[in-house]
């Protein structure tokens, strides 16, 4: 059994790694190669301390991610969040590799991100909103500014002093961000993402210039949301899971629109295929939501495995 430390895993890891891994889990996931099996949401004896499990398989890997949110971390000074990927021989269903995997879930989620956005996005889309100031949100940035010319970011966050520690994260990586409240950074935005825990819109619909792209990375779980029924019923939908978005992402919010064919929802490996398209015209509002599916994780802690021989 093999085993990639924290400190292994975090060395290992890059943009370029993340994005090819988790195009690959979109593509085995979209077309009938790879199974995402239900996910499992629990908590511990103390009902904020939660996690979750998310199995698949595909040629090549199966396993598990084991994903944590532990708020009682801050006291310890540990990150609240933790992950494991789990991996199984796929010949006798033993264990065959735990990757302990925080960073790395960072950079594949802000991965899922920008490979959706370089599909779905204005070629010339160079200034990005991002609600949230968080680990997470500035994973977001780096992995966005890689893929599109980005030269402004705007920051908003509902604590101001958050918010400006993380304009000196983004400063330090050479990327030019100032804080804004809500409506005036969607309305000069050409990209939306949220990377938040939030449990209702972020903003109002019609602050959402056309042609703008829109990614809600934090929906992951019954009762998680971030983007406005409203905005969802005039864009184009996208998400990693069509299956799973209608139930723990945020496109749960329009299940009912959905299940009665009123609104259509592409796996973003159909379009990365080109068996579906993606943005159509400039002035399309395309919207990705990102639930996670454990395919994505196997694929990336397959990658690192490879690496590091």
């Amino acid at each position: 059994m093999r085993h990639l430390t924290e400190a292994e895993s975090s060395a290992l890891i890059t943009h370029e790694i993340a994005y090819e891994a988790v195009k690959a889990a979109f593509i085995s996931a979209a077309n009938g190669e790879g199974t995402v099996f239900p996910a499992l949401s629990a908590h511990a004896a103390d009902p904020a301390s939660t996690f979750s499990v998310k199995s698949g398989s595909a040629p090549g890997y199966a396993g598990v991610k084991l994903g944590s949110y532990w708020p009682s971390n801050d006291a310890l000074g540990l990150p609240r969040h933790g992950t494991t990927i789990v991996l199984l021989d796929e010949q006798t269903g033993r264990l065959a590799a735990v990757v302990e995997a925080v960073e790395v879930n960072a950079f594949r989620t802000a991965a899922a991100d920008a490979v959706a956005a370089d599909l779905l996005a204005r070629p010339d889309a160079s200034t990005l909103t991002v609600f949230g100031n968080g680990h997470q949100a500035l994973y977001e940035c780096l992995a966005l500014t890689r893929i599109r010319p980005i030269n402004r970011i705007n920051v908003v966050a509902r604590d101001e002093a958050r918010g400006e520690r993380f304009l000196v994260e983004l400063s330090e990586r050479g990327l030019n961000a100032r804080l804004s409240d809500a409506r005036s950074a969607c309305e000069a935005a050409d990209l939306i993402t949220c990377a938040t825990t939030s449990r209702g819109p972020l903003f109002e619909a019609d602050w959402v210039r056309p042609g703008t792209h829109v990614a809600s990375m934090g929906s992951d779980s019954r009762g998680k949301q971030e983007l406005p029924p409203d905005l969802l019923l005039r864009a184009r939908l996208f998400c990693d899971l069509p299956a799973q978005s209608v139930v723990i992402g945020e496109f749960q919010h329009i299940g009912d629109r959905v299940s009665d064919g009123s609104l259509a929802i592409t796996a973003i490996g159909d379009v990365i295929t080109g068996a579906a398209t993606g943005r159509v015209i400039r002035d399309d509002i395309t919207v990705f939501d990102s639930s996670g599916i454990a395919l994505q994780d196997l694929s990336v802690a397959t990658a690192l495995l490879e690496l590091n021989g």
